[in-house]
């Protein structure tokens, strides 16, 4: 099956063109639902990161602490980086079942922030970034995850440049206005094989 890897910065607009590519008939695996299906409460990742970041990322009721976790992990690049390399193995094992038990689909679409960092963008068949300006970016992540604007830009400052992610870019999709979601999205659909 064709796999996309659909990335880019938090806030950038992955979510809506994983709306439309999953309207367009593909499969989207994605990366956020599966890091929340790993650390599930007595899951192997939850008590590697117990021991990484403290057992006081737990609730009472033995779940994790999403907040505490993040203040922890996105406090500098070396904690991110311990962050990943606990996770991401397990994040791609979950991603690529799923995609397996879809062999209906047009396609699949992988949507992952860490897609390139986590090394999954290795196995897919097109990158596709989306990218928005820092301000637009702040705004959507203050809005959506419901953060001071310090805690948002201490998210953004945790991960790459535009750069980085243009750098391994097959496709690059505007992810802010003024734009046309459909030709962005066709600008896409043009590199996926029928």
């Amino acid at each position: 099956m064709f796999v996309i890897g659909l990335t880019g910065p938090t806030g950038s607009g992955k979510s809506t063109f994983s709306a439309m590519l999953r309207e367009s008939g593909f499969f989207v695996a994605d990366a956020d639902a599966a890091a929340r299906a790993v650390v599930q409460a007595g899951s192997p990742v939850l008590d590697e990161l117990c021991e990484a970041f403290g057992a006081d990322i737990l609730g009472s009721d033995g779940t994790l602490c999403r907040k505490t976790l993040a203040a922890r992990a996105f406090s500098s690049p070396e904690n991110v980086r311990r962050l990943n390399a606990l996770t991401h193995p397990a994040i791609e094992r979950t991603l690529f079942a799923q995609i397996a038990a879809h062999p209906e689909a047009r396609g699949a679409v992988i949507d992952a922030a860490a897609l390139i960092e986590s090394g999954i963008s290795e196995k897919c068949d097109l990158i596709a970034v989306v990218l928005a300006p820092g301000e637009e970016r702040l705004r959507r992540i203050m809005l959506r995850d419901g953060l001071t604007e310090a805690q948002a830009r201490q998210r953004m400052q945790a991960q790459p440049p535009d750069a980085f992610y243009l750098e391994k870019a097959d496709v690059v999709l505007r992810g802010y206005a003024p734009f046309d979601p459909q030709t962005e999205l066709r600008k896409l659909l043009e590199r996926v094989p029928v």
